[in-house]
């Protein structure tokens, strides 16, 4: 009876070809995918040269010590579903940061240093939380293999499927109405903290101050631009009338707690 109604579902979508709006994976899903992704960049010191847990202690903390903050904020859906577990990727050419499926993050050592203040690097954690929480790469991965996998649910593949898309999402990128969500995101979670909820705007000022809008780095050539960005971040910032003041702590101790 089950596998008649899920056929039934599945011809409804193949007839109206359209899955806007659905997550098809499940929130285990999630967390299989991002421990699975994880396990790879593990595997892989050569291009991701995680920093040792042990051997930097006092940076993993202070890093924690963030993530937990926004964590704690009432907005974040899945902070008890999903593992929120943090990486520092020892690169200082790169300036980027990402996240996977089920709350696994990845700052460079390259935007830690890149950033000059612990509101602005706070900004970018909320970003990157907002992510992983809002289920962006299962959303995504629903539109491009929404029928297939509608299909593998029916027939009861859905783990093989899972497991041969997990190897595809390191060098993930996600869409602009993503990002512009993530930001969004970034401001609600931060109005909770102690840090100016508008924080996440400080990344791309500072792309703007030095003139590098118009060669932004290569994780950002498909994002909405850094005007847009500041002045959509801002203008979230005035609808919540949230706290802009920075904090004014200690970020240089953090750098200096890196290689």
């Amino acid at each position: 009876m089950r596998r008649t109604i899920l056929i039934g579902i599945f011809l409804f979508f193949l007839a109206g070809g359209c899955l806007d709006g659905l997550n098809l994976f499940t929130i285990e899903d999630d967390k299989t995918l991002g421990a699975q992704v994880d396990a790879e960049i593990e595997s892989d010191s050569a291009d991701y040269p995680v920093l040792d847990e042990d051997d930097y202690a006092s940076a993993y903390d202070y890093l924690n010590g963030i993530v937990d903050e926004i964590l704690a904020v009432d907005d974040v859906q899945y902070d008890d579903e999903f593992v929120w577990q943090v990486h520092i990727i020892n690169d200082d050419s790169v300036v980027n940061a990402f996240a996977t499926p089920g709350g696994y993050l990845y700052f460079y050592t390259g935007l830690i240093k890149y950033l000059e203040s612990e509101d602005s690097f706070a900004g970018v954690v909320g970003h990157e939380i907002a992510h992983a929480d809002q289920r962006h790469v299962t959303d995504n991965l629903t539109k491009e293999y929404g029928i297939s996998l509608l299909l593998d649910v029916v027939l009861g593949n859905r783990l093989d499927l899972v497991s041969g898309i997990a190897l595809n999402l390191i060098d993930l990128s996600f869409s602009r109405d993503a990002e512009a969500e993530a930001d969004e995101y970034s401001v609600i979670y931060l109005s909770g903290t102690q840090y100016a909820c508008n924080a996440a705007a400080d990344f791309f000022e500072k792309l703007l101050e030095e003139e590098d809008a118009s060669s932004p780095p290569e994780f950002l050539s498909t994002h909405p631009s850094p005007e847009n960005r500041v002045d959509d971040i801002n203008a979230k910032a005035d609808e919540l009338d949230c706290d802009t003041t920075p904090s004014g702590n200690d970020y240089a101790a953090f750098q200096e707690m890196l290689p």
